[in-house]
């Protein structure tokens, strides 16, 4: 299959930068003032944004990868350690406008169960960053394996998952921190989301019933006044 990537692969801070011991010592070096350390921060977060949102919208992969999540019958979020908290994030957002959203967490959706059922109308978006978890990787081979589509989110057109995907989409995750840096993952989960909710069938049906049951069920406080719907904290 071939793959539709953005972005290059997270920047290299240092000639040792595999662990998270070496990025510290590499990038927080002279233990700088906290001031220091917010700018760096800040303007590290703001070119990484910008740069990697800007080379997603230019590739194509968010719009092929939404197209992928609406066409199927069931949808499959996964990740591993760091990774299941946007995993968790993305499939809190689909689940709001599509039916059929699920968290493969070896918890409540077991992947070995998954597995043994998949179809060619099944996609399955995985998010994978360095250093590549074993268990993703080998969920998203046998997912793909068995017919299903795969969507890497990931920080490397070469990472493991690209090879197998149909859609990758490349996210920058370089940091002036000893760890990578989420910012732009939550972006791009954001916009995935968002475009599949503008184009899924029924997404404002189901939206507006989730509302009614959100109030009919006394879920949150009283006098809430956000305008609008949002996805379940």
């Amino acid at each position: 299959m071939t793959a539709v990537g953005a972005g290059a692969p997270a920047p290299v801070d240092g000639a040792q930068d595999g662990t998270v011991d070496d990025r510290f010592a590499s990038r927080l070096a002279g233990r700088p003032s906290a001031e220091t350390l917010v700018r760096r921060l800040v303007q590290a977060e703001d070119g990484h944004l910008v740069t990697t949102l800007g080379q997603v919208a230019e590739s194509g992969a968010l719009p092929a990868a939404a197209s992928l999540v609406v066409a199927a019958r069931r949808r499959y979020v996964t990740g591993t350690g760091k990774s299941l908290a946007f995993a968790t994030l993305l499939a809190t957002d689909l689940a709001v406008s599509c039916s059929h959203v699920h968290l493969i967490d070896d918890a409540t959706v077991p992947a070995l169960d998954v597995l043994a059922e998949v179809t060619a109308s099944d996609v399955l978006v995985a998010f994978s960053f360095r250093r590549y978890r074993r268990e993703t990787a080998a969920l998203a081979t046998a997912f793909a394996a068995a017919g299903g589509s795969l969507v890497a989110i990931t920080d490397s057109a070469d990472a493991p998952l690209a090879a197998k995907a149909a859609v990758t989409v490349v996210v920058d995750t370089g940091s002036a921190s000893f760890v990578d840096s989420p910012t732009a993952v939550v972006a791009v989960s954001h916009i995935l989301a968002t475009l599949v909710g503008a184009s899924a069938k029924g997404a404002r049906r189901r939206i507006a019933a989730r509302d009614q049951l959100a109030a009919d069920l006394g879920l949150y406080l009283a006098g809430d006044a956000h305008p609008g719907p949002t996805s379940e904290d």
